[in-house]
């Protein structure tokens, strides 16, 4: 019998990440995932494609390419909790959040490319309205979503707004740190988790003793995070903070429902006193399917929206968003029409993204034309110093 021999795979074979984020920006895209008898997946306008003609890499592969970017911490941390999220810079390519995680026994990594410098309200295309955001002066902010929905970009474009125009004591809690803010007119301490805090809880209560003005939570994960949070608001403090939830409405029903059933009347008089907006947000492709755009639902806390948080009538909460339109309000039905209308993003897009969809093929016939007005028209009286 002739020795058999093996024939070595045909094709490429990137062995550092440095040369894997070099051709994340190359690409342009979004996203790098990493997955055991695959081969690099990019994000690319939205859609997963493979890196042409590079083979799969093996499990052990994959943990030697993170062997070029974990730290010790780091390291020692995705040892014992089997998942860490971090965050990397790489010169002249740019910063990415990093999430590295077990299934199956096998290491899996998804690196996201953060935007170079922190972008501007205009330039992420979000409605003009939410530009009032940083100058309320306390109380609750949440910026809800689907993983991927850009919440930490907009957080990020508030807090840079807020340094660049007051004289404020910033502190924010994330994992990972996505943007690294300068010190401008603010002082900013950004405090990441497993580096500098164990907990967003620990880190939340402890920043109440730093003489904070403003302080960002990155997720509100748990129980006493959320509490420790709204009892911040409450007392002053502008607190800005992300929840994974669909729209306005399921974010008060999921931040109230969080709470034993004893405690949510009291929960809700908190929040119709503090939370100052809830805004909800997604990316999807625009019309020429070249990337993508936020589509948005905000809605601020009017007087008539409090009391319907106080007097738990959440079902007549969409419709006082719909109807806020004069004070910066929109469903986010309102704004898929009204990129519609724009030539933003398709008919067959907009149905896609919307809740109701027979609803929505109403709303595209009868075109709107008073329902939406243009930014520049809207009031723009709320929250002043």
């Amino acid at each position: 019998m002739g020795t058999c021999m093996l024939i070595p795979p045909k094709g490429i074979k990137i062995n550092n990440m440095t040369a894997l984020f070099e051709e994340t920006f190359r690409l342009d895209a979004s996203d790098l995932h990493l997955t055991a008898n695959m081969p690099p997946m990019y994000r690319v306008k939205g859609k997963l494609e493979p890196l042409k003609d590079h083979v799969a890499y093996t499990s052990s592969e994959i943990e030697d390419l993170m062997d070029d970017i974990l730290t010790d911490r780091y390291r020692q941390v995705l040892k014992s909790r089997r998942s860490v999220d971090f965050a990397v810079s790489i010169d002249d390519v740019g910063r990415f959040r990093i999430a590295a995680y077990y299934q199956r026994g096998s290491l899996s990594v998804v690196c996201r490319m953060l935007a170079a410098g922190i972008p501007t309200f205009e330039s992420l295309g979000l409605p003009q309205s939410l530009a009032r955001l940083p100058y309320i002066r306390d109380g609750l902010v949440l910026v809800t979503g689907v993983t991927g929905s850009g919440k930490s970009t907009t957080l990020a474009t508030i807090i840079h707004e807020i340094n660049a125009n007051f004289a404020h004591n910033i502190i924010t809690i994330e994992d990972p740190i996505e943007y690294v803010h300068q010190n401008n007119q603010s002082i900013i301490n950004q405090r990441e988790l497993h580096s500098d805090v164990p907990s967003f809880a620990e880190a939340l209560r402890d920043s109440l003793r730093a003489d904070p003005d403003v302080i960002l939570v990155g997720e509100m994960r748990d129980l006493e995070t959320m509490g420790t949070a709204i009892m911040a608001a409450e007392t002053g403090h502008l607190v800005f903070s992300t929840l994974h939830s669909r729209d306005c409405v399921s974010t008060l029903n999921r931040l109230v429902g969080a709470f034993p059933a004893g405690e949510q009347a009291q929960i809700r008089q908190q929040l119709a006193s503090t939370l100052k907006a809830v805004i909800s947000q997604r990316l999807i492709p625009n019309v020429s399917n070249t990337g993508r755009i936020p589509a948005v639902e905000i809605m601020f806390s009017t007087p008539g929206i409090s009391n319907l948080i106080r007097q738990g009538k959440d079902d007549m909460i969409y419709s006082t968003i719909e109807t806020g339109v004069h004070e910066g309000m929109i469903t986010m039905e309102q704004c898929l029409v009204k990129l519609v209308k724009e030539g933003k993003i398709s008919v067959e897009t907009a149905l896609s993204a919307a809740k109701n969809k027979t609803l929505m093929k109403q709303r595209l016939q009868v075109g709107l034309k008073d329902e939406i007005e243009p930014e520049s028209s809207k009031k723009k009286t709320w929250f002043k110093r």
